[in-house]
């Protein structure tokens, strides 16, 4: 699961980021809103971990434009306390609150309330293709196949963004993530052994020139 931290105080982003770890969590992290915003843009987030008062664009104001985005459950921190702030923050359709200063161990245990609240299902289908997450296996037509984790990670990708044409850089940064040390090759190469072990549904991966892939299928 990838989680974002955005504060400006890169202390706390610190200490988030390592209990979040801790965890097995992927953070991304922010010191302001508009970079916030930035970052959901352009990667696959699931949770936003997101302080109010901070330069450029505030908490509230960031918030309102990743919805306007993608619905990503919201964590808000805050040193107020009021509940008046706290309303506001609910209003925006955010899904908790926590005041500064907080106990890391709590936040972490309010990210796995809320993200066992949102998690729909945990089979996705498509086709003839089915990803069991739980089991973290892959059926072709109801018969198992053998990916390697990174082409089992790249599958379920495309297909949680099907229809969506997706850059190789996004890819990189989503399957290998940012401290990667490759190049787009590494996608084009995965691309060419997963389209081989889809056996007759390799053609859903279509190529988006000069860009990078997708899997299009209408329902």
């Amino acid at each position: 699961m990838n989680i974002l931290i955005v504060d400006d105080e890169k202390l706390i982003r610190d200490v988030i980021k390592e209990y979040l770890i801790l965890n097995d969590y992927k953070t991304y992290e922010a010191s302001n809103g508009e970079d916030a915003i930035k970052i959901v843009k352009n990667n696959n987030i699931d949770l936003v971990i997101m302080d109010i008062m901070m330069p450029k664009m505030d908490g509230y104001t960031a918030c309102k434009e990743i919805k306007k985005i993608k619905d990503i459950p919201f964590i808000m921190l805050s040193a107020r306390s009021e509940e008046y702030d706290k309303l506001i923050g609910f209003d925006l359709g955010i899904d908790d609150y926590v005041t500064k200063p907080f106990s890391p161990k709590e936040l972490v245990a309010r990210v796995k309330a809320i993200t066992k609240r949102n998690i729909k299902d945990d089979t996705i289908s498509l086709a003839g293709i089915k990803v069991d997450d739980l089991a973290h296996e892959v059926y072709i037509d109801n018969k198992l196949i053998e990916l390697t984790p990174k082409e089992y990670d790249l599958l379920k990708y495309l297909i949680q963004n099907k229809n969506i044409a997706l850059s190789r850089e996004n890819l990189l940064s989503n399957i290998w993530g940012y401290d990667f040390y490759g190049d787009d090759r590494t996608v084009d190469t995965h691309i060419k052994t997963l389209r081989a072990r889809l056996g007759k549904y390799r053609n859903l991966i279509k190529t988006v020139r000069g860009m990078g892939y997708k899997i299009e299928y209408k329902e």
